[in-house]
């Protein structure tokens, strides 16, 4: 029997060719760590154990300036890795972001020729994606945002990209390709001000679109932690709305850069709530480290570093099953939570005997308001089997 902390396929965890080949570059620093090859990362995943799939942007695989035989040859042996790993190609994305001709935006460029290249990237890079059976495609509008904002109209950058977004899915129609779409927000950087900054932007943004059906989210715990959000509601709004496509796991020191830490390496309890969340609401999808080994890692470390990223998921899995047997717990839930089917039935569905009903009810406020609430003794509780006790 495999130890309950060791991942298996089973369990869905996904890394981009982009996280664990991170060289370890940074804004003020060169590369600390040899870069390697698609196939090289894939090898390294395979001995890292346990792992779903791998995920990609299209210059990930295929550099941008690669010709026709080079990139015939990169993608043979990226297939040949994921044969000898068995390793799945669960997610694909666009990099339309690095490219100084991405510099003012892509969908949302004011220039016509730079949205047209953008759309023609993506449905290359989309075409890339199902030729390794990618089922989930992720957009993180990288450059979509403003310095100044006399740079452009908000309300027309934002009908740019929802008529970019109605195109492609109709291009992943057309080409019978399954796609689910997972919009990715977050709320600075690289830009001075992003478009559609939080996962609850592009929840009220994707009913807007032609095929609302086919478009969800992929919030990123680091982007949400950036602003001080708390990711656990997002992804709840995000699941409660049916959304939830996809999900990128890492961590975040609040009001910092974009750190992309170890999952759960700097906020442990946020991230428990996290995974408790996605297993009592049996999220299916794949569970993606969008995360760095640090910077000072060497090959082994970064190897580490995945198996971490995983082992501590599992861990968490753990500790929220135990906090929902644990007795203690049990007990103060039934105190906090006050049941009432009569009263809750009164606000299920509107009528006029409802409100009537309602209306007519008369409540001591000084009796609400003397009704023991004790959540220091829950999160105490919390704490300590978290840290064991």
């Amino acid at each position: 029997m495999p130890h309950r902390f060791t991942p298996t396929p089973k369990d869905k965890f996904t890394f981009g060719l982009w996280t664990v080949g991170n060289a370890g570059r940074d804004p003020f620093g060169l590369p600390t760590r040899r870069g390697m090859s698609p196939a090289e990362i894939v090898d390294l995943l395979g001995e890292v154990g346990g792992v779903h799939g791998v995920n990609f942007h299209d210059n990930d695989l295929v550099p941008i300036d690669a010709s026709a035989s080079e990139a015939e040859t990169i993608k043979s042996d990226f297939g040949k890795a994921l044969k000898r790993t068995k390793l799945k190609v669960a997610m694909a994305t666009t990099n339309l972001f690095s490219d100084p001709a991405f510099r003012d935006g892509a969908f949302t460029s004011n220039d016509a020729e730079v949205r047209a290249y953008a759309l023609q990237k993506t449905m290359k890079a989309m075409d890339l994606g199902a030729e390794f059976g990618a089922q989930v495609y992720v957009f993180w509008g990288g450059r979509e945002g403003v310095e100044t904002d006399g740079s452009k109209d908000p309300i027309e950058a934002e009908q740019r990209f929802r008529r970019a977004i109605d195109f492609l899915c109709a291009y992943s129609i057309d080409k019978n390709y399954g796609y689910r779409f997972a919009l990715e927000a977050k709320p600075n950087e690289p830009r001075g001000h992003m478009y559609f900054p939080t996962t609850g932007h592009y929840l009220a943004f994707i009913p807007t679109l032609r095929h609302p059906e086919m478009v969800g989210v992929n919030p990123e715990v680091a982007h949400e932690h950036m602003a001080g959000l708390n990711f656990c509601h997002g992804v709840a709004q995000a699941i409660g709305a049916d959304k939830l496509f996809h999900i990128d796991l890492n961590d975040q020191e609040f009001g910092r850069y974009d750190q992309d830490f170890r999952f759960g390496a700097a906020n442990p309890k946020g991230a428990f709530f996290l995974v408790k969340l996605l297993e009592e609401a049996k999220y299916q999808g794949f569970k993606h480290f969008d995360a760095h080994a640090y910077r000072t890692s060497d090959r082994d470390d970064v190897i580490e570093f995945a198996r971490g990223c995983m082992r501590t998921y599992l861990i968490l899995k753990d500790k929220a099953r135990q906090w929902s047997e644990d007795s203690d717990i049990r007990s103060l839930l039934k105190q906090i939570n006050r049941g009432g089917k009569d009263l809750d039935a009164l606000s299920v569905r509107y009528s006029k005997a409802h409100a009537e009903t309602l209306r007519a009810m008369k409540f001591d406020r000084e009796s609400l308001a003397s009704r023991p609430l004790p959540y220091e003794k829950l999160d105490q509780r919390t704490m300590e089997i978290l840290m064991g006790v």
